[in-house]
């Protein structure tokens, strides 16, 4: 018997009906003409205009010889459609070409979405009915369009408009149309990830298409673009039972269902579902399909300007356009909207609780609302690095700051909730809670009796116990990264707690420094060996820094964190912030700051490094762009055990061909490309401009990008992730903090307080 939704309510799972119509029409095995599509359809209706279609031939021909002659494969008896090789050609002739050459298929429908926010009709531009569900359509098309601009306000007008429409017709479709449009499936805390290999993809690929899987993996390695392969395959193929149009909700249901895919047969669960999405898929879905199974959509779309889009669209929902009067302060009220709507995510990264409140209350309810929570993490407040204690002082002038023991260890946010429960999250936002037993048994005894719910930023410490003594990071990476047994945990720890971000039903982040620090040393109490305040001075001259710097240093710790106390002395969740600088107790001479980049590539070693790699590639990270920049080569730092155990770990990391979000000089291609899959931090003499590196390209130069000169290994950062290095715009500060005494001018990279 089947379960409906209540009404008004979409059901949580995957309707039976659908499914069922899905199973019974995903077979390819009778190929026939299809139906005209009836989307398409009432498009026509609408009377969208289309543009005139772009000829290249010359690029089209080009690109046909590459393409394997067994996509050219015709049917006896079915009339003649466009053959894989002719769709592929297409593709990659139009790739990258201006919205004036954009071809008709494209843009079809997708005109109105282009229009300004008062000229957008939401229901008229639509391509479904109010109360049904949203086609994937629609979003595969908005996607088409960002790919097509750079300028950061055309992608939030599109993905303003295209919200509109979510939000007016099927608001219970939006939340899996925002998950869909960042490329998630669920909070990030939550770690469902999909877990889908290159080779499950291909196979899936292979068999919702009625291809070969070599002949779909040959053609991947030519274009480097398997969504565009499965696009062109899925293309050229006719059912002859159409299955139903793909629906938001059934892609992001489905999604699901293939990331909670267990035990020995959930390879080919998987792999039956991602058919089952790519033999429903029309008119280019499937590129989106693919991408979006990879996990990188690869249009250079950042989830703040999502997030900036969608508080539009809500303001602009609730306002008749119509009516001058209620226009009036529109500006400032979408602004305001997009600056609540980012504070309450940083505070409350869960759009599961977020989409239902902003789409019943009015922005200035919001915080009231959404506000940091025990049990769901924020990512971490950040400082920013520094050439030395003159800066210290310039950036910090008259205001009251600390200098703070900057420990060796790993960053932790422990939450401790009303009913008793213990977690901890890494800086990325994983769960960690399994990692550290320790200190789920240990940190009640550090709470007061009044101490009843908190969150906690600390830094967790590798401690000799019998020395009294911190250790090295590298001796706190050797434990067990999950599941750890108390009973056969070797290296112990100290956790350093240095702010209280909630405590007792109360969040802290918008009271001063001085004020949490406070509340922390009233909740807690130092326990031996085990929970310990950070040690911290309050100092204000040259002379002082210096004495805090060398007591840490001697103290085994990296350094200082500078931190104002009362004035911009707030907690800046996801944010790096001038009210926190660090000062390392090597920044003084060299590069101002260690970076985290990822290895893209290797070179093969010679001589006594024969057998292994002599260096590798590393990318720094573009968040906005979605891509890996070459910075430099590198290949001092490691010992001979390092080149071995790496030379192992690559193994299973090595690709064919570089990926397309990879940005790099031809002058520099590696001998071997790797998948992006780990961090090394990374110390360097200075850093330079070079025409062979695309780092922060066009941030200080528009011809050359930002190399690391004499780059050493330091360490793995287990503790990061590929998105987590660090970013061009970093590289770009650091380059010009070298060239001045004083903190640098330009605006765009943070001024003096």
């Amino acid at each position: 018997m089947k379960e409906e939704a209540p009404e008004g309510e979409e059901p949580v799972g995957l309707q039976a009906t659908e499914a069922e119509e899905r199973a019974e029409a995903g077979s390819v095995e009778n190929a026939a003409p299809e139906k005209e599509d009836v989307m398409d359809e009432q498009v026509k209706r609408e009377g969208a205009e289309e543009e005139e279609e772009h000829n290249n031939l010359n690029e089209e021909e080009e690109a046909e010889e590459e393409v394997d002659s067994d996509f050219d494969e015709k049917e006896e008896g079915v009339e003649e459609q466009p053959t894989i090789k002719t769709t592929i050609a297409k593709a990659a002739a139009t790739k990258g070409k201006t919205v004036k050459g954009k071809s008709k298929e494209v843009t079809k429908g997708m005109l109105a979405l282009l229009s300004s926010s008062v000229d957008y009709d939401p229901v008229a531009s639509a391509i479904w009915k109010k109360g049904e569900k949203v086609p994937y359509l629609w979003l595969a098309r908005t996607f088409v369009e960002i790919e097509q601009y750079t300028a950061r306000t055309e992608i939030i007008r599109l993905l303003t408009n295209m919200f509109r429409s979510v939000v007016e017709l099927s608001p219970n479709d939006l939340l899996a149309c925002v998950y869909l449009t960042i490329n998630k499936i669920a909070p990030s805390y939550e770690g469902l990830e999909l877990g889908v290999g290159e080779s499950i993809l291909i196979k899936a690929v292979a068999s919702a298409t009625g291809k070969k899987d070599s002949v779909i993996k040959a053609e991947y390695e030519k274009l480097g673009d398997l969504g565009l392969v499965a696009a062109a395959a899925r293309n050229t193929q006719k059912t002859m039972f159409p299955p139903p149009p793909l629906t938001v909700s059934f892609v992001f249901n489905t999604l699901n269902q293939i990331a909670k895919a267990a035990g020995r047969a959930s390879q080919d669960k998987k792999k039956g579902l991602i058919q089952q999405l790519l033999v429903g898929a029309r008119e280019g879905e499937a590129q989106w399909l693919i991408r979006s199974l990879e996990g990188k959509l690869r249009i250079g779309l950042a989830e703040k300007t999502v997030q900036v889009a969608l508080a539009h669209a809500i303001v602009l929902t609730r306002t008749d356009l119509q009516d001058k009067r209620a226009r009036l302060g529109l500006e400032e009220r979408m602004r305001v909207a997009a600056e609540t709507l980012k504070e309450v995510f940083n505070e409350l990264p869960n759009y599961n609780i977020l989409i239902p409140v902003i789409l019943k209350e009015e922005p200035e309810k919001w915080s009231e609302s959404c506000h940091l929570t025990p049990g769901i993490p924020v990512h971490p407040m950040l400082a920013h690095p520094t050439k030395g204690i003159d800066e210290v002082l310039q950036r910090c002038a008259d205001a009251a700051f600390t200098c703070e023991w900057k420990y060796d260890g790993e960053r932790a946010q422990v939450h401790f909730t009303d009913d008793g429960g213990v977690h901890v999250y890494s800086r990325n936002l994983e769960d960690n809670t399994t990692k550290y037993p320790d200190i789920k048994q240990n940190l009640p005894k550090a709470m007061k009796p009044d101490t009843h719910s908190f969150i906690l930023d600390c830094e967790v410490v590798a401690y000799d116990r019998e020395k009294k003594q911190i250790l090295p990071f590298q001796v706190l990476s050797t434990r067990a990264r999950k599941d750890a047994d108390m009973s056969e945990i070797k290296v112990q720890i100290c956790l350093f707690g240095f702010d209280l971000l909630y405590f007792n039903g109360q969040s802290l982040v918008r009271e001063p420094f001085r004020k949490r620090r406070e509340l922390l040393h009233n909740a807690f109490v130092e326990v031996d060996d085990e929970f310990k305040f950070a040690r911290y001075s309050d100092a204000n001259t040259t002379d002082e820094i210096a004495n805090s710097l060398h007591e840490s240093v001697a103290g085994n710790c990296e350094g200082l964190m500078i931190k104002r106390l009362d004035e911009d002395a707030t907690y800046q969740p996801s944010k790096r912030s001038y009210s926190w600088l660090k000062v390392k107790k090597d920044y003084l001479t060299g590069m101002t700051d260690s970076v985290d980049l990822v290895p893209i590539g290797a070179y093969y070693g010679k001589g006594k490094r024969t057998g292994v790699y002599g260096a590798f590639l590393l990318a720094c990270y573009d968040p906005n762009a979605e891509e890996f920049q070459n910075v430099c080569k590198i290949g001092t730092g490691f010992s001979d055990e390092d080149l071995e155990k790496f030379a192992e770990f690559f193994k299973d990391k090595i690709i064919s061909k570089p990926r397309p979000y990879y940005r790099y000089s031809d002058q520099v291609e590696p001998d071997v490309w790797f998948d992006a899959s780990v961090v090394w931090e990374v110390k360097a003499a200075d850093l330079s401009l070079s025409p062979h590196y695309k780092a922060a390209l066009g941030l200080v130069s528009e011809s050359k990008g930002i190399s690391l000169r004499f780059p050493r290994y330091l360490r793995t950062r287990d503790d990061k992730k590929p998105e987590d290095a660090t970013n061009g715009e970093q590289i770009a500060e650091m380059y010009q903090q070298q060239f001045a005494n004083a903190p640098p001018a330009n605006p765009r990279y943070g001024a003096p307080h």
